[in-house]
């Protein structure tokens, strides 16, 4: 298993990864890159726990808007892979915050 490191939110984690998971990995520090920056504001930049709650509770809301309104060809089954993996991120990225 590899350790990437990913950037969230102007903090490194690392994180264990699967042989080839790794570009998956680095699609999902984008897509988090592009909220990094209203989760800090929201959490008036005084603590990373609080940026990622913050980050956490955007992607909820998206991913809720998104379970409510499923754009056309898109199935449930593959919303809840998309809502495992980010709850495996997160899980992994609060496992690497206490360890810091």
């Amino acid at each position: 298993m590899a350790e990437i490191t990913l950037t969230v939110a102007g903090r490194g984690y690392s994180v264990a990864a699967r042989e080839g998971d790794e570009p998956h990995l680095r699609h999902l520090e984008s897509l988090l890159a592009k909220h990094a920056d209203t989760a800090q504001r929201a959490s008036g930049g005084l603590s990373a726990e609080k940026t990622l709650l913050y980050l956490s509770l955007i992607l909820a809301d998206l991913l809720d808007e998104a379970e409510k309104n499923p754009p056309s060809g898109v199935s449930p089954v593959l919303l809840d892979r998309i809502a495992d993996r980010l709850e495996a991120v997160a899980a992994a990225l609060e496992d690497d915050a206490s360890n810091a």
